[in-house]
């Protein structure tokens, strides 16, 4: 069923999922399967599916549906999945609140505040873009300065260009994608400038976006200054050192009339921080176990809302297994806890599930902080794996299974990526 009206909502449901995204389908269908009869999926949105509905380029689904498709056909054929397995959505409606019964509290535009009770809440809010205050950017506040997702919302969704001349600052994927997309709409994209010494986005991206299409990438360089009243009219860019400090003798002047930020994504954490759940400062995700449940008994979380993913199909992944444990919490079927904590050792920002079991399967995700050519894995002295390169662009997935744990004592496994010859 798939509704904007509230009251045609039952008043009580086994799992209530909020987001409608990737992540908030593919949970909604892991509760489904896992026993979970009455799920409603909740999107503040009038149209469930995300982000994805305005990423109108190919590249998504080569892992989970093992073809490619765009965004919006894949974000399709999970709401038809959705609603052929039954499942209620309930569009154009905002969730205010969860409070410690359970009880959730819904605001429509047409049908004002609803409460519904529920026995589990899947968390997949997703994430929202970094702006200009985050990173300071001197000068003024003329038009033409906006995120690069809220130009790929006006490209493609609503047919407005930004303008005619664009600088895109940060190598992000969405900013990456929007400098091919704008130079396919005719608009003149001078550069990509990247404050980090590497690029922030897979490297298929560079490849694709930037090279096919001769964008120069300018790594270690920022903008400095912006010039315009009403209308952007120039920045200022400069080198910057091992400090990130800018070194304005060898600054220069850029024409245009756009900037693009693709400076980072940052879990929308709202809802989370009101339910009072734990929170990694890293991550600036919610800290999960193995089943992706929070610090809240029967408060799950998954997607962007826990950390930032490069593929949908991983959200798809990590979703699925998300909602199956939800569903087996609401029918009493929940494995025994974790007895092993994850620690980010050496070239390790971050591992989640930050807790795992020694008697189960486990997928580990985790993001290097810096660079690295050939590299040994290692999880304590339980188990190594040799890679060929690591790029804190492009998250690792690890499966840890119980044969390598076995002979483990601990409570904590450490985590480090290491160059080869220092193994």
């Amino acid at each position: 069923m798939l509704t904007a009206n509230l009251q045609h909502l039952d008043k009580d449901y086994d799992v209530v999922v909020v987001g409608g995204g990737p992540a908030g389908m593919a949970a909604a269908l892991g509760a489904k399967e896992t026993g979970a009869e009455k799920v409603l999926i909740v999107d503040r949105e009038k149209e469930a599916g995300g982000i994805l509905l305005q990423c109108i380029h190919p590249g998504f689904g080569l892992q989970h549906f093992r073809e490619e498709l765009t965004g919006p056909e894949y974000a399709e054929r999970y709401k038809q999945q959705v609603l052929d397995a039954g499942i209620h959505v309930a569009t154009d409606t905002y969730v205010l609140d969860i409070d410690q019964d359970k009880q959730v509290k819904l605001l429509s535009g047409t049908d004002g505040v609803r409460l519904i009770n529920t026995k589990a809440a899947v968390l997949s809010m997703g994430a929202r873009e970094r702006t200009r205050g985050a990173i300071r950017t001197p000068g003024h506040r003329p038009a033409g300065i906006l995120t690069a997702g809220l130009a790929q919302k006006f490209v493609n969704l609503m047919g407005y260009l930004p303008g005619n001349k664009a600088v895109i600052l940060g190598s992000g994927d969405i900013g990456l994608i929007m400098a091919r997309r704008l130079t396919l709409e005719g608009v003149e994209v001078k550069g990509v400038f990247e404050i980090m010494p590497h690029a922030n986005g897979l490297n298929r991206n560079i490849v694709q976006c930037l090279h096919d299409y001769d964008i120069p990438l300018h790594l270690s360089t920022t903008v400095v200054d912006l010039q315009g009243r009403d209308r952007l009219e120039k920045i200022t860019v400069a080198p910057v050192d091992s400090h990130f400090q800018p070194d304005l003798s060898k600054s220069w002047d850029i024409d245009c009339d756009t900037l693009l930020l693709s400076i980072g994504l940052i879990p929308e954490n709202e809802l989370t921080r009101r339910l009072k759940i734990r929170l990694d400062p890293v991550t600036q995700g919610a800290v999960v176990n193995s089943q992706m449940e929070t610090s809240k008994d029967g408060v799950f979380v998954c997607g962007n809302v826990v950390h930032i993913h490069d593929l949908v199909d991983f959200v798809s992944a990590e979703s699925e297994l998300t909602g199956r444990n939800a569903g087996l919490y609401v029918t009493d079927q929940q494995p025994p806890g974790d007895n092993i904590r994850l620690v980010p050792g050496e070239n390790v920002r971050y591992c989640v599930p930050h807790t795992i079991s020694s008697d189960r399967t486990h997928t580990v995700y985790m993001r290097a902080s810096q660079p690295m050519e050939e590299s040994i894995l290692r999880l304590g002295d339980v188990y190594e794996k040799k890679l060929r390169y690591v790029v804190p662009a492009e998250m690792i997935n690890l499966k840890v299974r119980p044969r390598f744990l076995q002979n483990f004592h601990g409570e904590t496994l450490k985590v480090d990526i290491l160059p080869v010859d220092n193994t």
